[in-house]
């Protein structure tokens, strides 16, 4: 009798299966919802451990904290709402999401508290940000690039407690709506994102260029509006109280930054970055990008529609000489439009 042979085909099988499930999982656009959803499990996980075991690093939090109570104490002018690390410099909407901290961390005590409530916001904003790339058409790997490359992200949210995650969490919400054709709904919250941190406003070119490429000036100035009136709205108890000084300390642009907190520009001297010529000459370099970009990166299509187009909102359906502004603006150009007009400030 034939000795029997090894069931080798079976085993090279299970290693094939396990290849293409890889594959799948990495390359396939129609694989993103599930990697997202494993990535989103290891992610929560990875928080509650780097909870656990890096130490907590106070930067920001305690000065966060006293300066909303300056507000529970019932004080309405901005310039004398303070903490021990300056005075307060983010607009109102601020305010109000840290006065939400205050009361859920008993004040402001419960550091490991706030760390768990910050680790939600991260996976919501991976959430967000993974259904942007999705949106975009990018295959599943970018995915786990985006997550996995950074140490950084996670000390922010988890770890250092800025105000920052809770800005971009609501300007990539904003994103997504803008991406749905959702205009209106999607300036609130960038709207919003901006009421929590000024340094929002770096996406406001691109917002400005495809609102007017997608809606046209009347339908714009609706949506510019929006985000002012909600800026008013917000901002109102302290308007009212010191309108002059709520200005100035919550959208100061000639703020100047310590050179102490920079991690970008810790190349220069710190003479160079308190330099007012070089402040100057950025902010010229940012206008001259802005302006090139405009002119030469933008679809020149997006350009006709701009100077010649711009009074009336083309319809959903078009002639067939006539490219629908819906097409125009397709998923993919409008989160690369906001990027590029993101990195440009940066």
């Amino acid at each position: 009798m034939a000795p029997v042979k090894p069931n080798t085909p079976k085993q090279h099988g299970i290693v094939g299966s396990i290849v293409d499930l890889i594959r799948w999982l990495l390359v396939d656009p129609n694989a993103t919802g599930t990697t997202s959803i494993l990535l989103l499990i290891a992610e929560a996980v990875l928080c509650c451990v780097v909870i656990n075991l890096v130490p907590y690093t106070e930067i920001d939090w305690k000065a966060y904290m006293d300066e909303v109570e300056g507000v529970v104490n019932g004080t309405y002018d901005y310039p004398q709402l303070k903490g021990d690390t300056g005075p307060l410099v983010y607009p109102a909407g601020f305010v109000y999401v840290f006065l939400g901290f205050y009361y859920a961390t008993n004040h402001g005590v419960e550091i490991l508290a706030a760390q768990y409530m910050f680790a939600v916001v991260y996976v919501a904003f991976i959430a967000v940000v993974h259904e942007i790339y999705k949106k975009a058409k990018c295959p599943p790997y970018v995915l786990i690039i985006m997550s996995c490359i950074s140490y950084r992200i996670h000390s922010i949210f988890i770890l250092r407690l800025f105000n920052d995650p809770i800005a971009m969490l609501l300007l990539y919400g904003a994103v997504i709506l803008f991406l749905r054709n959702r205009w209106a709904p999607g300036c609130v919250l960038f709207s919003l994102a901006v009421s929590v941190k000024m340094n929002i406003l770096l996406f406001a070119p691109g917002l400005l260029f495809l609102l007017l490429a997608a809606l046209g000036i009347w339908e714009t100035a609706q949506c510019l509006s929006i985000c002012a009136g909600i800026q008013v709205i917000l901002g109102l108890p302290f308007l009212t109280t010191n309108f002059l000084g709520y200005m100035e300390r919550a959208f100061n642009l000639g703020r100047q930054f310590q050179y102490i907190w920079t991690v970008n520009w810790k190349f220069v001297s710190e003479e160079t970055f308190l330099d007012r010529r070089a402040h100057v000459a950025l902010l010229a370099g940012h206008l001259v990008i802005l302006t090139a970009f405009a002119l030469h990166r933008w679809p020149r299509y997006w350009r006709t529609r701009l100077t010649h187009k711009v009074s009336a909102r083309p319809p959903l359906l078009c002639a067939d000489h006539n490219i629908c502004v819906v097409t125009i603006i397709s998923e993919s150009k409008c989160t690369t439009q906001s990027c590029l007009v993101h990195l440009v400030g940066v």
